[in-house]
């Protein structure tokens, strides 16, 4: 996935505001159940939001957030608080809901 430019960014936080966190990521961190669990969001919503229950000093929740982007193959577009908004395009043209802006 090539990486989003700030607009587009911008744009996909702007859809997430409405949004509620459908994955929790408790005192256990990430483990394969959460990765599942985002991982199926992900193919069905293609933005979701996680909100960090446990998980209160900063550079714990980076770690885990670039962790999650990796064996997810998706980019983290904002962050509010103790929740992150993660998004990763469709592959299946048929499925996609996000269209995002080229300029």
């Amino acid at each position: 996935m090539k990486k989003l430019k700030g607009f587009q960014r911008k744009y996909l936080r702007g859809i997430a505001h409405s949004l509620k966190a459908v994955v929790f990521i408790g005192q256990k961190g990430k483990t394969e159940a959460v990765l599942l669990a985002i991982e199926d969001a992900i193919e069905a919503h293609e933005l979701i939001k996680i909100k960090f229950i446990d998980c209160k000093e900063k550079e714990q929740k980076n770690e885990i957030i670039r962790d999650l982007e990796i064996k997810t193959q998706s980019e983290m577009v904002g962050m509010i608080g103790h929740t992150a908004i993660f998004y990763r395009k469709q592959t299946d043209p048929d499925k996609q809901r996000i269209i995002l802006p080229e300029k």
